[in-house]
C-alpha cells in the first residue's frame, strides 16, 4: 500500500520517515518530495509503500494526526490522481510574459516584471496580473 504523509517537519529525511513507520511492518520505501529549483529543499510531504496492507492500515491509525518533530502529521492512504490531471504554473519570463499561472493546467508564470496577460487554471481561475509593458 502506498500511504502519503504530510505535514512534515522540513528538517525530516526519508530515513527518518523510514524509521516511523519501521515498527509497524516491512517498508519497501519512504521518499521525502523535495523541490529540486530550491536546492531539494523537503516539501513537506512525503510517500511510504508498505508490502503488507494490514500493517499499512495499522500504522496509518497509529500514526495520523500525532506530533512528529514538532508538528501534527497528516497520514492517510495515497490516492492516485485522477488520469490527465497534472498540476502547472511554472514557466515566467523576462520582460513580457503571457502567463499568470494558476492551478491545474495554467499557462505558466507571471513576467519578471509583475505580469503576463493573466491566464490562469481550468478550476478557479487563479490568473496572473494584466499587460505589462517593460
Amino acid at each position: 500500500m502506498n500511504i502519503y504523509v504530510g505535514n512534515l517537519n522540513w528538517q525530516m529525511t526519508s530515513e527518518d520517515l523510514q524509521e516511523l513507520f519501521a515498527p509497524y511492518g516491512e517498508v519497501s520505501s519512504a521518499k521525502i518530495v523535495t523541490d529540486k529549483f530550491k536546492n531539494d529543499r523537503s516539501k513537506g510531504f512525503g510517500f511510504v509503500e508498505m508490502a503488507d496492507d494490514d500493517a499499512a492500515k495499522t500504522a496509518i491509525a497509529a500514526l495520523h494526526d500525532t506530533d512528529i518533530q514538532g508538528r501534527k502529521i497528516v497520514v492517510n492512504e495515497s490516492q492516485p490522481r485522477p488520469e490527465g490531471e497534472r498540476r502547472s504554473g511554472g514557466g515566467g519570463g523576462f520582460k513580457k510574459s503571457f502567463g499568470g499561472g494558476g492551478s491545474r493546467g495554467g499557462f505558466g508564470g507571471g513576467g519578471n516584471r509583475g505580469g503576463g496577460y493573466g491566464g490562469g487554471g481550468r478550476d478557479r481561475g487563479n490568473g496572473g496580473g494584466g499587460y505589462n509593458r517593460y
